[in-house]
């Protein structure tokens, strides 16, 4: 987090291609942007860039009165999904004696390209710019010396032949600009690279290219499927009536699974009061929804155990391999969330599975409640996350 020191050194410098200033405290395009620049680190200081808000062109303080709701709306840029992927950032405020200012210190990426609304923001020097598409290789050959995310990484023995190439340009379309995509000169290899799906010093795709895009990703991972299974009694020794292992890329999954639940998430009338009544349903299927897509996005993919959803007559249970990730903790569930695979969720955001990060199990425990449901409990340790969600009850 900045200091004192490094803010007053920051204020009374020029502006650069690690600080930005301005008055202004409503154009959050502009904010985006710079904090898009800053996560891309073109010219690859390693080291933060700043959004100064509530300063003059001078340095000076401007009189701003920073108030929670700015701050708020300033770390809202994060979570909102217009910055793919999500970028590493924190909002401060500080008193100095001219006057407060809003801080954003955004952290270099270690995923680039980062876009805003599916363009690519740089800086160059004091200005912001879109990348060329010179700008966009550094950027994405820079990643495969810095990636720590296991979805990122290559994935050595594969190759674009084990990538279908229309499904991924339908993708492309929904996460880059319209107009960057018609001005476009790159390679097949290239434009996979810039979406993270593809390590071009390795020739090879990489392991969210094969799981989004993969001919048959279960073929290159083993635990890359979802065993659903529903049983006649409410224990795991019931006989079974239906089973099914879903496999092949990750929209195919998630349609095949979202038909399956529809299927035993029964809905009937029930009287409100004289002659009103309601349609209520088992369990609120944006619940079923959000849960399933939190074991997708976030469970182990080096694990050879798949995602397991079984359903009971008075239950459902997401069984996920791995356990939480990062800042996460049992009592912060619901408040935090860290990424094991931010171009899964990346990818997710961008399709519309997901309309904001962080949200997913806040929004499934309200619609639980308001459809009668018991709140979902969780259990959770080093190897696995389990999610109940119960029955409405009659």
């Amino acid at each position: 987090m900045v200091t004192l020191e490094d803010l007053n050194t920051l204020l009374s410098d020029l502006e650069s291609d690690r600080v930005e200033r301005t008055t202004s405290t409503q154009n959050t395009d502009k904010f985006a942007e710079a904090i898009c620049a800053f996560a891309n680190d073109l010219p690859y200081h390693q080291k933060p860039g700043y959004l100064l808000i509530g300063v003059d062109d001078d340095g000076r303080p401007s009189g701003l009165k920073v108030t929670d709701q700015l701050l708020q709306n300033l770390a809202d840029l994060k979570s909102a999904g217009n910055i793919l992927p999500v970028p590493s950032m924190t909002v401060t405020r500080h008193i100095l004696p001219e006057g407060e200012i809003a801080v954003v210190e955004v952290h270099p990426s270690d995923l680039p390209p980062v876009r805003y609304k599916g363009r690519v923001r740089i800086r160059v020097g004091p200005r912001r710019g879109i990348a060329s598409e010179q700008d966009e290789r550094i950027l994405s050959e820079r990643r495969t010396s810095r990636v720590i995310s296991f979805d990122a990484g290559p994935f050595p023995g594969t190759s674009i032949d084990d990538i279908m190439l229309g499904i991924f340009a339908a993708y492309r379309s929904e996460a880059v600009d319209p107009s960057v995509i018609e001005a476009n000169h790159r390679t097949t290899e290239e434009q996979l690279a810039s979406l993270r799906c593809f390590d071009l010093r390795r020739a090879c795709a990489t392991v969210a290219g094969i799981l989004l895009f993969g001919t048959n990703p279960r073929y290159h991972m083993p635990g890359a499927y979802v065993q659903y299974a529903k049983f006649a009694g409410t224990d795991i020794t019931s006989e079974i009536v239906d089973q099914a292992e879903l496999s092949g890329d990750l929209q195919t999954i998630l349609r095949e699974l979202e038909t399956r639940l529809r299927a035993v998430n029964q809905t009937q009338l029930s009287r409100v009061s004289g002659f009103r009544e309601t349609m209520t349903h088992d369990f609120p299927e944006v619940a079923l929804q959000q849960i399933v897509y939190n074991a997708v996005m976030h469970r182990d993919y080096q694990s050879n155990t798949p995602i397991r959803v079984y359903c009971y007559p008075d239950r459902i249970d997401v069984h996920s391999p791995g356990g939480l990730f990062g800042e996460v903790t049992s009592d912060s569930l619901e408040r935090r969330s860290s990424y094991r695979n931010p171009v899964i969720a990346e990818f997710m955001k961008t399709l519309g599975y997901v309309n904001r990060f962080g949200m997913g199990i806040r929004l499934a425990q309200s619609h639980m409640q308001k459809n009668g449901n018991p709140p979902i409990t969780f259990e959770c340790d080093d190897r696995t996350f389990l999610a109940t969600l119960r029955r409405r009850p009659s």
